[in-house]
């Protein structure tokens, strides 16, 4: 098993406590940080709504077509996460893979995986802490569990 991370404390932190529970290192990915949010970084919905009304509501109905200003793009991030798929296949294959990431890296993932448009971004949803579990074979991948969250529950 082979467990990758984005830079994120809270990423970096989850895929420790798997290392941990499997004997295995973690490698941290420059490549599975969240999306640059550029000028709406730490602002509330509220506050960017105050602001940029007409792009946050792109944002959640077309993301494909948002740029956040003086940040990034949905392509910048899908472009990063397809860097890291391709590496997962050229060398991982037939292995178990565990990769750590926010809502946004992990819907981006999904998207490369299930070959998916852009415009599919908010079509499934991405806790904190949810599982999702794919198989990925030369014939294509099968999503097998999508944000499980039972893990959770007391």
């Amino acid at each position: 098993m082979v467990v990758y991370s984005s830079p994120l404390r809270r990423c970096t932190e989850t895929a420790a406590a798997i290392a941990a529970a499997t004997g295995v290192d973690v490698q941290v990915l420059a490549d599975l940080i969240d999306l640059n949010y550029g000028d709406w970084q730490w602002l509330t919905r509220d506050e960017v709504r105050s602001r940029w009304p007409a792009l946050i509501e792109r944002w959640d109905t077309a993301p494909q077509l948002v740029r956040f200003p003086n940040g990034d793009s949905l392509q910048d991030l899908i472009a990063r996460v397809a860097n890291v798929l391709r590496m997962l296949l050229d060398q991982h294959a037939g292995e178990t893979v565990a990769v750590v990431g926010h809502d946004s890296v992990n819907r981006a993932l999904l998207l490369q995986i299930l070959d998916l448009p852009a415009s599919s971004f908010w079509r499934f949803t991405q806790d904190p802490c949810g599982l999702s579990d794919i198989d990925i074979a030369t014939d294509g991948a099968r999503l097998i569990t999508l944000n499980d969250t039972s893990h959770q529950r007391d």
